[in-house]
Parts: structure tokens; C-alpha cells; sequence
């Protein structure tokens, strides 16, 4: 398993260049504050790693906005928090440039586009209900219910501190199958935006069905799209063109993000 302790590392150490960029319309001061640059995690959320860029560019603002909750928005796309980070990305940025180009705001806060996030433990709180969520699909819910409250704290620890060993300690345990039965079903989402107006589909979907390992290409298939319609497309997740064939159940052990989803984008060139 050394080899595909290495996938799941390389998924992990997974970065994206970003630059922050205050509103032009919120500085306050005579001089507009310098960009701020960072090298974010694609695995984490927004809110865990932007404490910095609130530091850099709050002093630029009217004294009555310090306490605002600060939001960001890419090409006037409010960014949900509650998104990983690299989802984000692979969703909204069509031609790959870097650095990733996001505004900072401290005002106007878009309530009815954005959750609202006052604190870290709001994510923490979002994380342990996906992972639930995931876990009732693939275990009925009964390793989350069997794991100790510190198994809970090393997954959101080690998400919050980027620590790979103190979070795979315990999300092995999620993983865990039996290698004729696989998961009981796969937790995805798959946003495809040019055939629905939700966020995400979500339907049932298992690993093995009368004795075959099913692929993602069959995934597609039950969702009763043609999603060759409208041209060709690319299943995108992490940055990577997924292949069709590859088996559902491998794609959920090593590409699923940290709330154990895997986040799936249909991707079609622009050309």
C-alpha cells in the first residue's frame, strides 16, 4: 500500500498559487495596500487559511468595518466558504491561470449567495456533518458513530493545521471495505451546471453491482444525461482529467476531498 500512500500524499501537498486583491472600492486609505500573495491548500476551505490576507488588508478599511466578516469573490462570484478550495477552482477558473485572481471584501456581505462563517468552528461544524453524511452512504454511518471524540479532533486538526499523518490516522478507519463489497455507495456530488440549476447532482450510486467494479463512465451513465450533447468534456477533480474506465471505488479511496466527497466537474472546452 506504500504506492498508493504516495497517491494520497501527492493529493494532500496539492497548492495553488493565489492573489488577494482588496476592493478598490472599500480602501480607505491614501494608498491602496499592496496584492497579498499565498500558497493555499487545494484540499482545505477558504476561512482556515486567510487569517494573513484579513490582517494585511483590514487596516485599510473604515474603522467601522474591522469587525465585518471578510468575504471574497472571483470575476463578481461570491466564493462559498463551505466549498473546498480546490473545487472552487476547477468550478470557476476556465483557463488555468495563475495566480488565481480573488478580491477581498469587508462590506455588503452577499447573505442570500454566502453562508455566513463567524468563526473556525462553523467549518469544523460543516466538516464533521459532511463526513457523517459520507459515512452513512458507505458504512450506514456506523464507523463515525464508533470513532472517539479524539478520532473527531484528528480529523479537523489535521485539516486545520495541514498535518497529512495526524488526519490519515483516523480517516483510514472511513476508508475502510471489504475487498469483495467495496463501499455500500460511492458519496459524490457532480456539478454540471449546463443541466441543472442546483449546486450539484446527487443520486445512488454503488461500487459493485452484480459482481462488477463499476467505473466512473457508469456514473455518468445513471445520472440519464447526455453530457456528449454538448461536445467534449473532461470529468475534472483535484485538477486532474479523470479517465472514464477508472473503477468508482479507487477514485473514492484516494481522490475523495477531506469531508470524504468527491467532488466531480464537467468540465467542456472552451473552444
Amino acid at each position: 500500500m506504500a504506492e498508493d500512500r504516495e497517491i494520497l500524499r501527492e493529493i494532500w501537498e496539492g497548492r495553488l498559487p493565489v492573489c488577494f486583491t482588496l476592493a478598490t472600492e472599500e480602501v480607505s486609505t491614501p494608498i491602496a495596500p499592496d496584492p497579498f500573495y499565498l500558497m493555499v491548500p487545494r484540499l482545505t476551505y477558504f476561512p482556515l487559511v486567510t487569517d494573513k490576507v484579513r490582517r494585511h488588508f483590514v487596516r485599510c478599511v473604515v474603522p467601522e468595518k474591522h469587525d465585518n466578516e471578510m468575504w471574497l469573490e472571483f470575476e463578481k462570484c461570491p466564493l462559498k466558504w463551505h466549498y473546498p478550495i480546490g473545487l472552487l477552482y476547477d468550478l470557476l477558473v476556465t483557463n488555468s491561470e495563475l495566480p488565481w485572481q480573488i478580491t477581498v471584501h469587508f462590506d455588503k456581505y452577499p447573505d442570500n449567495k454566502l453562508l455566513k462563517c463567524p468563526s473556525k468552528d462553523v467549518v469544523e461544524s460543516h466538516l464533521m456533518h459532511s463526513l457523517k453524511e459520507a459515512d452513512a452512504l458507505k458504512h450506514k454511518n456506523h464507523i463515525m458513530a464508533l470513532m472517539q471524540e479524539r478520532d473527531h479532533k484528528q480529523l479537523w486538526l489535521g485539516l486545520l493545521h495541514d498535518r497529512f499523518d495526524q488526519f490519515w490516522s483516523a480517516n483510514r478507519k472511513l476508508m475502510e471495505h471489504s475487498a469483495e463489497d467495496g463501499f455500500r455507495y460511492i458519496p459524490f456530488r457532480l456539478y454540471a451546471s449546463q443541466f441543472t440549476s442546483k449546486p450539484f447532482m446527487q443520486y445512488l450510486v454503488k461500487s459493485i453491482e452484480n459482481e462488477k467494479r463499476l467505473t466512473l463512465e457508469d456514473l455518468l451513465q445513471k445520472a440519464n444525461l447526455n453530457f456528449e450533447s454538448k461536445g467534449p468534456f473532461q470529468v475534472v477533480i483535484h485538477g486532474i482529467d479523470l479517465p472514464l474506465e477508472t473503477p468508482l471505488q479507487w477514485i473514492s479511496e484516494h481522490l475523495s476531498y477531506p469531508d470524504n466527497f468527491l467532488h466531480l466537474c464537467i468540465r467542456y472546452s472552451s473552444a
